[in-house]
């Protein structure tokens, strides 16, 4: 009897062992098949989405430079000045504080070398320091195109001397990236339908949607990007007229790939 038992109770779990293998193995597949793109039939249309836009902020950074002797306190005394008058004229251009940034401040010594062949081959005095220079750069945003060539010039005329890396960008592209990506999808849709209906099958379930890079940067169609810089010179104030600011179109792109399921 109790042999009997023993076979019974082996026999179940040998039973069970199989009932979960077979259940395991079943679910494996169904799992890998709805996981895996690869177990089906599938096929892919990319199609691009194009929206021009025009840029609505004008963003460049002007900076002070200044160089004297090794009175530092001195130095970053005028720098700041002139710093601060040229941003106090920013802001009564209704440019907001939340449009103006310092993006650098540094001060670096100036050392003169001595001729060392003078001295020998083995004796070199150590380099002198004969002055600092105090440089400070402070990045501004411009949403209204009409004060941005008045207020370059302004701050050069309150003491900016360094004016560059002038760009022209959306502020906000998510309605613009929303646009050119519905027409991206849109296009790709009718090309799935074009290649379905010319290869006589029928068009599944999306498997997948991936999206590429969308936003060139800095590309711009007619716009006149000039450097401040080269227009003025590094001399500060100047009489010249302010220069005029085209900010032009700019393209963005959005690249969608889709896959479905041949059926």
């Amino acid at each position: 009897m109790e042999q009997k038992i023993k076979n019974y109770v082996s026999g179940a779990i040998v039973f069970a062992l199989i009932v979960v293998s077979i259940s395991a193995w079943i679910y494996a597949g169904s799992f890998a098949k709805q996981v895996d793109p690869a177990s089906l039939r599938t096929f892919s249309v990319s199609a691009d989405g194009k929206v021009i836009s025009v840029p609505d902020v004008a963003t460049f950074t002007f900076s002070v430079i200044t160089e004297g002797g090794k009175n530092l306190g001195e130095l970053q005394k005028q720098n700041v000045e002139k710093v601060n008058k040229a941003i106090a004229f920013v802001k009564d251009n209704n440019v907001e504080d939340k449009d103006i940034k310092t993006q650098q401040y540094n001060v670096e010594p100036r050392y003169q070398y001595s001729n060392c062949s003078s001295y020998g081959a083995t004796v070199c005095p150590p380099a002198q320091i004969v002055g600092y220079t105090v440089r400070q750069s402070v990045l501004v945003k411009v949403r209204d195109f009409e004060k941005a060539g008045d207020i370059i010039s302004g701050v050069v005329e309150k003491g900016a001397n360094s004016v560059s890396e002038l760009q022209f960008t959306i502020d906000d592209p998510t309605k613009v990236l929303a646009d050119a990506r519905a027409q991206a999808i849109e296009k790709a849709k009718e090309k799935a339908e074009q290649i379905a209906d010319e290869t006589g099958f029928s068009i599944g379930k999306l498997i997948s949607i991936d999206e590429g890079s969308y936003y060139p940067v800095a590309q711009y169609r007619n716009a006149k990007v000039m450097n401040a810089t080269e227009i003025y010179g590094m001399g500060g104030a100047s009489d010249m007229a302010a220069p005029a600011i085209e900010a032009g179109s700019q393209e963005v792109t959005v690249t969608v790939n889709l896959r479905y399921e041949i059926k």
